[in-house]
């Protein structure tokens, strides 16, 4: 099979950014301007890795990036080639649409997203080569279970039962590519075309469009201070008949950041029981929490009869890395999730989860995630401090407790299309309110500060401070 492109890169070995992702950045960067087109070939990973002298590792670390975002495709014993469809760059159809800008985009408000500067990636890196050498090549290469690495499904039982709260055995996990992977299972796996699903709103578009694509109806729901309106939860189950699940972030509301309150959490209990409704809960961030202990998940309450619990360690460990888990004490619905996994990818990355396992082992993760909490508890309070300077008396926030974002509401309406467009011509790009909810009232957006620099962080917030008006005291 013929592979003209050959990969024009320099690789920095200084730079911040890991070489996979440097590899990465410029095949996207290739299929983008067109130099690679959709069904285009690439190298094998031994070429490409003999043809820039890096480790195949590091090669295979970059093609994986490159799958899991869609970029390329992997087809079994013919290589990978460019997707047919390729992701798109613009924002999804409900969000506003920003003209494009010739200007360099060198700062982006993202929705929460962690410093992989802080990643134990050097840690990860020689647990890999460690399993890769000692593992027999037979055993790491053949077929493991549809549900993920028996070992690592054990250790993150462990760790749900200690940490969360939680009644767990490996038999009630699934290891998934990330948490996106996770939701579409459970979508597919609960749900029949018609059935209607509760979510929150403001809410998580990414979220809703799997349950989408698995034939749901979605009912919105208001969230407050305390996180879902329970009264309209309850005026929904009474008004409709086909209530199959609801979908809920209730230890961080995604985007608003609050909590669920105990009492709510105790409703939602009650009705699911008693209306026969699945509560799919997404526990996105747990494990960074700056108060004395994170809120225990819904899913750790043994009266819950229903559920499916979603997870991640991609904030952990690091974004690129996709490694979710999706966990319920239904034995039925995990059996089918075994079954459409394997329809759909055969198996997770073994290795990789086989390496991530050796980093819980030797206290690598444990001591990571102390310093990444120390280290996120600074920068929010740092974020407070210059929210307090640049936007008080123009913007309502409450100062979260944990996670990576600020739920940002400014006093006065604001024309988000204007402003974002403005920003964007600057170098500057936000996440406007349209990417979380339908509703035209909705003004507020959330700011994540985890992946920013104190100098960044503070660029954002003035530029942003020139578009708010303060209260009118007319």
């Amino acid at each position: 099979m013929l592979r003209p492109w050959k990969l024009e890169i320099q690789l920095d070995p200084k730079s911040e950014k890991a070489i996979y992702l440097q590899i990465a950045d410029v095949i996207i960067q290739d299929i983008q301007t067109g130099r690679l087109k959709a069904g285009d070939a690439l190298p094998g990973s031994r070429q490409l890795a003999t043809d820039l002298g890096v480790n195949r590792n590091t090669v295979v670390d970059a093609l994986n990036v490159l799958i899991n975002e869609g970029w390329i495709e992997a087809k079994p014993r013919k290589g990978a080639f460019v997707a047919d469809v390729l992701p798109t760059t613009q924002p999804h159809k409900q969000a506003v649409h920003i003209p494009e800008t010739k200007g360099h985009i060198h700062l982006f408000f993202d929705d929460g997203f962690p410093d992989s500067k802080i990643a134990p990636m050097t840690e990860l890196a020689r647990a890999y080569r460690k399993i890769f050498n000692q593992k027999a090549r037979w055993q790491l290469m053949g077929y493991n279970s549809e549900l993920g690495d028996e070992s690592f499904r054990k250790v993150v039982a462990q760790m749900l039962n200690h940490q969360r709260g939680m009644q767990v055995t490996a038999n009630d996990i699934c290891i998934t590519r990330g948490s996106q992977m996770a939701t579409y299972l459970a979508a597919h796996c609960l749900l029949a075309p018609g059935d209607q699903v509760i979510v929150e709103s403001p809410g998580y578009r990414p979220a809703w469009k799997a349950l989408e694509n698995a034939g749901a109806q979605l009912i919105p729901i208001r969230v407050d201070e305390e996180g879902i309106v329970i009264d309209d939860v309850i005026a929904c189950l009474q008004s409709h008949q086909k209530i199959r699940a609801m979908y809920i972030t209730p230890h961080h509301q995604y985007p608003t950041t609050v909590t669920l309150s105990l009492q709510r959490r105790q409703a939602l209990i009650r009705l699911s029981n008693e209306y026969g409704f699945i509560i799919v809960e997404d526990d996105y961030d747990n494990e960074f929490h700056f108060g004395y202990r994170p809120v225990l998940p819904l899913a750790s309450f043994p009266e819950l009869r229903n559920y499916a619990y979603i997870g991640t360690m991609s904030k952990v460990v690091a974004p690129a890395l996709r490694i979710g888990y999706l966990v319920s004490n239904d034995h039925a619905f995990m059996q089918r999730v075994a079954s459409l996994r394997k329809i759909i990818d055969v198996q997770g990355d073994a290795m990789m989860e086989q390496a991530v396992l050796e980093l819980i082992s030797d206290g690598t993760i444990k001591k990571h995630i102390r310093k990444a909490t120390l280290f996120y508890k600074n920068k929010r309070d740092k974020t407070l401090q210059l929210l307090e300077k640049y936007l008080k008396g123009k913007a309502l926030y409450e100062v979260p407790e944990g996670g990576l974002a600020f739920w940002i509401v400014p006093v006065q309406k604001i024309n988000w299309q204007q402003v974002a467009t403005e920003l964007l011509a600057k170098g500057i790009k936000i996440n406007t309110p349209d990417n979380y909810s339908d509703d035209p009232h909705l003004n507020g957006f959330r700011f994540g500060y985890g992946a920013l620099s104190e100098a960044q962080l503070e660029e954002g917030i003035k530029a942003l401070a020139t578009y708010l008006p303060g209260m009118d005291k007319t």
